[in-house]
């Protein structure tokens, strides 16, 4: 489907460079564009001669939609509906978003993530018809439909039911991911802007491992994350398994940050979000072979994110060093040292420095504590030393006559655990005697 591209900026020159990755990202054809720098013109965004002019470039490239990088209020998108050709759809950024999002929703939580934030995108319309039609107008004539009464209640209700299924569901994640930590399992969240290159890089940290043996482990594991140039590839969360001897490490991709998100959409993914927010380490990912000050702008709003309610350590990776020379990579080091103290410089695509950033990786995450157990012989105690082989690193067993000496290394959470077991052991054992 062929799409014009339209931007108005305040002042200097508009960058189309996003929208127009967003558009082929939702499968539109851009056969061209029409920019202006100026201020919003209440009735149309762009300036009447402006949009005249968009309406001859749709005519001549026969454009089915025009997609505006602002975000348009129904009247400007009814008033530029009039100007246009008959047929031609205009969408805003927001609306092409939700276009994608519903494209690459494939889980059940994500159907719901892009049905809550459509249904957050319809609500102020919906009131908007309720107003006008209290005004006693007539909200079909500016393009916003026939007023419906019901229908603004309707979508508050929807609302409410897919927040209490998303709750459940963000209950049944929490649940997974404690057991997780339970078992001894590190958990990593890859996070950053589209198009950084996680998914890339959540392959690489696994590649030498068989996935196959996850799925005994963790049967609710995805054992794939799809690696594309492209925007939102990762809508969900992808998680696959990292061996760093002796850490058992989960790694989980989520869905990318993208600028001048509204609140209301960045609050419908919330939960996806809290795969990183609950995470031990939050790997933050950059394309190093953008524009300095692009990537400035991007850690700026990625720390803003993160440090809203994420407390695990952040480490910074920049990715695509493929892409730069070494002066240009040392310069953009420099001056991100500020917001970047101490990266990790890697290319995912090649496999460069990922063993320095599994080493990273390694030192950030919480320390392993060393204990000694004296476990007494009874008819659970080789279950609890079986235990310890699958979720701590056991350095040693000594098996005496009356008991098992058992000298690991582990996550806190494993050693109390172990240690409460080998209390409950020491119970049945005096209870027997």
């Amino acid at each position: 489907m062929n799409a014009i591209i339209a931007k108005r900026v305040d002042s200097g020159t508009a960058d189309t460079t996003e929208i127009r990755e967003l558009a082929e990202a939702a499968g539109y054809t851009v056969v061209g564009e029409v920019t202006q720098s100026r201020t919003a013109d209440a009735a149309l965004q762009l300036g009447e001669g402006k949009a005249e002019e968009l309406a001859t470039v749709v005519e001549r490239t026969d454009a089915e939609t025009v997609i505006f990088d602002n975000r348009l209020g129904p009247y400007q998108t009814y008033n530029l509906g009039q100007l246009l050709p008959e047929g031609v759809e205009v969408i805003d950024r927001f609306t092409l978003i939700l276009e994608i999002f519903g494209q690459r929703a494939q889980t059940r939580k994500a159907q719901l993530q892009v049905e809550l934030a459509e249904l957050r995108y319809e609500l102020p319309r919906a009131e908007a018809k309720t107003s006008l039609a209290k005004r006693e107008e007539h909200p079909g004539f500016m393009g916003l439909g026939e007023y419906d009464e019901s229908r603004e209640q309707d979508i508050k209700d929807q609302i409410s039911r897919i927040k209490d299924e998303l709750e459940r569901i963000e209950q049944t994640e929490e649940h997974r991911r404690e057991r997780r930590r339970d078992s001894g399992f590190d958990l990593v969240a890859l996070a950053g802007y589209t198009n950084a290159g996680k998914s890339t890089l959540l392959r690489r940290l696994a590649a030498d491992l068989d996935v196959g043996e996850n799925e005994q482990l963790h049967p609710d594991l995805e054992t794939t994350a799809e690696s594309q140039d492209r925007l939102f590839t990762t809508l969900g969360t992808t998680t696959r398994r990292a061996a760093i001897e002796p850490r058992d490490v989960l790694v989980t991709d989520t869905v990318g940050f993208i600028s001048d998100l509204p609140h209301w959409l960045v609050e419908s993914f919330k939960s996806t979000l809290d795969s990183v927010y609950r995470a031990d380490l939050v790997l933050l990912v950059v394309d190093v072979s953008e524009d300095v000050d692009e990537i400035h702008e991007k850690l700026v709003t990625s720390h803003d994110t993160l440090y809203e309610r994420n407390e695990a350590p952040i480490v910074t990776v920049l990715n695509k060093i493929d892409q730069v020379s070494e002066d240009e990579l040392a310069e953009k080091r420099e001056a991100l040292s500020a917001l970047a103290p101490n990266p990790v410089a890697v290319s995912a695509r090649e496999g460069t420095n990922v063993d320095a950033l599994l080493d990273r990786i390694d030192r950030e995450l919480p320390a392993w504590e060393q204990e000694r157990l004296v476990l007494p012989m009874t008819d659970d105690t080789m279950s609890v030393v079986s235990w310890l082989h699958d979720n701590a690193h056991v350095e040693d067993v000594s098996y005496g006559d009356d008991d098992v000496l058992v000298s690991f290394e582990a996550r806190p959470a494993v050693v109390s655990q172990a240690r409460s077991r080998a209390s409950d052991l020491q119970t049945a054992a005096a209870e027997s005697a």
